[in-house]
């Protein structure tokens, strides 16, 4: 058996016992002594390297506040979050909140921590190169501390709404309906100057090129992010094709997501034409 489906196996296990139980499938294990990180952290070791398979497996569950010293690994390690929130950080680098589903790929030497946050715990199973972990300085407190989540969260997410978008106008212009039937839910609605309806009658527009979206100017972009729904606004010139005909026309765009599954999903895309200036 390849190490690929080693990990695809593990990982499969790791994420139906959790999406059942809420809970890893492993024992919590032994808890770690306070030697190169602060809190509580307990650890199972899953399997060890073999000449076959050249890395260990380790659950590691992490109490709210407990967080690891700096480290590297020098053959490189991943994490795979099973639970929770926490966060990762890489030496240089902005820290990253890293949730339940998260795969994070931490490559050779270089230096990083990880950890729960102040208010939340997080379990993760963790695969690593068999060579030593090197440590090195504690993360200071007040670093610690200072670490807005919320913040860090939102920004993320007005990052990849705002690219999911813009990726949306292209595929829209390529016609590419496999791509939108996974983007579109299947109750959205969609709301034209002529007319609202649906994504099954959206998708078949597009497709037959009955409005073809030749190309979408966005000239302003803004993101608004409450829970798991999203509402992005842009202000676009479209180009289209409507029953042969080429338009140019101005519009604010609004564009309503839902996080489903760890996954963004378009609920509402309603064009409103911009008056022209007097």
């Amino acid at each position: 058996m390849k190490t690929r489906t080693v990990l695809f196996l593990i990982l499969t296990l790791v994420i139906t016992a959790n999406a059942v139980a809420q809970r890893s499938v492993f024992p919590k294990g032994k808890k770690a002594p306070n030697v190169h990180h602060t809190g509580d952290i307990w650890l199972t070791h899953i399997s060890n390297a073999t000449p076959t398979f050249n890395y260990n497996v380790a659950q590691a569950v992490s109490k709210v506040g407990s967080k690891l010293d700096w480290h590297f690994h020098p053959k490189g390690q991943q994490l795979m979050v099973t639970h929770g929130t926490g966060y990762y950080q890489e030496r240089g680098k902005e820290v990253q909140v890293i949730q339940k589903g998260d795969l994070i790929t931490s490559l050779p030497n270089v230096q990083h921590w990880h950890a729960a946050t102040p208010k939340t715990a997080v379990t993760y199973i963790a695969i690593s190169g068999n060579a030593k972990t090197q440590w090195m300085e504690p993360v200071p407190e007040s670093t610690y501390n200072a670490i807005d989540a919320q913040k860090i969260l939102e920004k993320k997410n007005q990052k990849e709404l705002t690219e999911l978008s813009k990726q949306k106008w292209q595929w829209m212009a390529d016609k590419a309906v496999d791509n939108l039937t996974e983007l579109f839910h299947k109750d959205a609605q969609f709301v034209h100057m002529g007319g609202t309806w649906g994504t099954e009658r959206e998708l078949a527009i597009i497709k037959s090129g009955g409005i073809w979206y030749k190309k979408a100017e966005i000239r302003d972009v803004s993101v608004a992010v409450a829970g798991n729904t999203a509402i992005v606004l842009n202000t676009i010139t479209l180009v289209a094709e409507v029953g042969g005909n080429e338009v140019t026309n101005p519009f604010i765009v609004t564009e309503v997501y839902k996080e489903i599954d760890k996954d963004w999903k378009l609920m509402n895309l309603s064009f409103v034409k911009q008056r022209a200036n007097n």
